[in-house]
């Protein structure tokens, strides 16, 4: 039985793990990701090390759960935002202002979350490839929707997709994003977003 199955078939080892990924990630916040280890979270969990062993096979595992939810969230929200009864041109611009937003608050406020997001980064996990695929996927749809209504001139969604979201990715990215919040030769988040959606019509 894959973990997951497990986690579905069983919800009090659910709430363990919930509750572990919830204390990991304070003290990864307040500490730093370099500075945590599993024993500092058994400890504040009121558990043996042994213990955390049974739910995540290493620190690197709670670290990639962590993240996984904090992907997951940016995905819950752009999801909601390709829903939204607006023009796709619309639904593109809002998406790469609300990630941005999320990234300058989330992701760069706070230094001890940048350092958990960079390591992630780093180490080129498959989640962080996945997330990108499913929000390619996502506005592949929304860019559909916008040639069939007229918005945007024929042409491959999933291509488009792609070419827009390597287009913003200096305002989503948060290593790009930290690098050229000082910088004044840069372009402004509006002009890109404009500049990307021209491109599509």
């Amino acid at each position: 039985m894959s973990e997951a199955a497990k986690i579905v078939a069983d919800p009090a080892r659910q709430e363990n793990v919930t509750r572990i990924l919830d204390c990991a990630e304070r003290l990864f916040r307040h500490y730093g990701y370099g500075k945590t280890n599993v024993a500092d979270i058994a400890r504040e969990l009121g558990m043996s090390p042994a213990n955390i062993y049974r739910f995540f096979a290493s620190k690197v595992e709670i670290h990639q759960a962590v993240c996984g939810r904090m992907l997951g969230a940016s995905y819950a929200m752009a999801y909601e935002i390709s829903r939204l009864p607006l023009s796709a041109e619309e639904r593109l611009r809002r998406y790469v202002h609300a990630q941005y937003k999320m990234t300058l608050e989330v992701m760069l406020d706070d230094q001890k979350v940048h350092e958990m997001v960079i390591v992630a980064l780093e180490r080129d996990w498959g989640v962080i490839d996945k997330h990108i695929d499913r929000i390619h996927d996502l506005f592949a749809d929304v860019i559909r929707e916008g040639i069939e209504a007229g918005e945007f001139r024929k042409q491959d969604p999933v291509i488009a997709s792609r070419c827009f979201g390597a287009a913003t990715v200096i305002l989503c990215h948060p290593q790009m994003v930290a690098q050229c919040l000082a910088k004044t030769n840069r372009a402004m988040p509006d002009d890109l977003i404009d500049y990307a959606i021209r491109a599509l019509k």
